[in-house]
């Protein structure tokens, strides 16, 4: 016979109790991935493209969506995706290839298949954030490195943590999130020839930067080059791929969920590959707009504007980067604020660069705020 029900209160303080005794401190400490609410908003907080896919465009991929069988699992090889992944990003031929439910995938795949508990992971920082929630999740220990003041790569503290850590990873991130710089290449040479494991360039931000490691990557057995389409126009569709020597891409796919790559992605994708020209058209708008609103908010009352050869702008507020960003939240206009997160960003706030009348209402706004 059981007893009476226990109150709620006492339910949720009972369940409070075997979460703490369960769930690993370090993910108690932290909270969830947040994610702003963008209805009626300006969204230029998430380096997405502004620009959507044209009428006959969506039709290709309602056709093509309304062929699949959603009740059937993925086929188990995407070999045919693969190659067309090859075609379309330039892939060299006797690179392997891993697929990822979006870069941020990839990179817990990488950290998982290479790191023992305590081993260590070594990137620039501040850098892309999830370089080190994927060491921590995976048990590894972070050494970020430290940019120097005006946000460039400090190579020479870079090459030293290398040689002392001896990390099984590095990190770099080319172009930088979320600070928009471009590693020169000798400084990749140089952390390719000091790292004793894997370096991983992710070139998230590629399309925007017109520079990339992706045909250098039989000349370095220890480089994996990482991308993804969210950037290009396609952040709903959740893909990425790294390239590697395939003896590296052999291990990673081995702790790979099975199926990570859904039958709509991959019914969708090859329409979208076949379009290639409507991606690079949105890509190359916005890089021909990143310079006039980056001149535009350098002309702003105590602005600094960082130089970015990504899809966005990282700016300081110097003494009132948090209060900006409050005052563009409350007139709908989303940015990524932070300010806080690192020493190195006090006062700084990243923009995206939207389209001609999301940038215009944007300076409008700033314009207000700032005078």
């Amino acid at each position: 016979m059981t007893g009476a029900p226990r109150p709620r209160g006492a339910q949720q303080d009972a369940a409070a109790d075997v979460v703490a005794r369960t769930v690993r401190a370090d993910v108690r400490a932290v909270g969830a991935y947040h994610v702003a609410d963008a209805a009626g908003c300006i969204k230029l907080d998430a380096m997405e493209s502004p620009y959507g896919l044209p009428p006959a465009l969506r039709e290709a991929i309602a056709r093509a969506v309304g062929g699949t069988a959603l009740n059937r699992y993925p086929d188990a090889d995407p070999g045919a995706l693969k190659d067309q992944v090859r075609d379309a990003f330039g892939v060299p031929a006797e690179a392997g290839l891993v697929f990822g439910n979006g870069s941020d995938e990839l990179i817990h795949l990488v950290v998982q298949a290479t790191c023992e508990p305590g081993d260590v992971v070594v990137s620039p920082w501040p850098s892309f954030v999830y370089f080190e929630m994927a060491a921590r999740q995976c048990h590894a220990r972070f050494v970020g490195v430290p940019l120097r003041e005006d946000l460039t790569l400090d190579l020479a503290a870079l090459v030293e943590a290398i040689r002392r850590e001896r990390p099984k990873v590095v990190f770099l991130a080319v172009p930088n999130n979320p600070t928009g710089g471009l590693w020169p290449d000798e400084a990749i040479a140089a952390v390719l020839a000091a790292a004793p494991g894997l370096v991983v360039v992710d070139e998230a931000y590629q399309p925007f930067a017109g520079r990339t490691w992706m045909p250098r990557l039989a000349a370095h057995p220890n480089l994996a080059v990482m991308r993804t389409v969210s950037k290009i126009g396609l952040a709903g569709l959740r893909f990425g791929y790294l390239a590697a020597h395939p003896a590296w891409t052999a291990e990673i796919d081995k702790v790979r969920p099975p199926y990570n790559i859904g039958v709509l992605t991959r019914a969708v994708l090859p329409v979208l590959l076949a379009h290639r020209h409507v991606l690079d058209g949105h890509a190359a708008q916005v890089r021909a707009d990143r310079e006039p609103l980056a001149r535009a908010l350098a002309g702003l009352p105590g602005t600094v504007v960082y130089p970015s050869a990504a899809n966005f702008l990282l700016v300081r507020f110097p003494g009132r980067g948090g209060a900006v960003h409050a005052a563009l939240k409350k007139r709908k206009i989303l940015v990524r604020n932070f300010d806080g997160s690192h020493p190195r960003l006090a006062d700084c706030l990243r923009i995206s660069v939207g389209a001609p009348h999301e940038n215009q209402a944007l300076l409008e706004a700033l314009t207000d705020i700032l005078n």
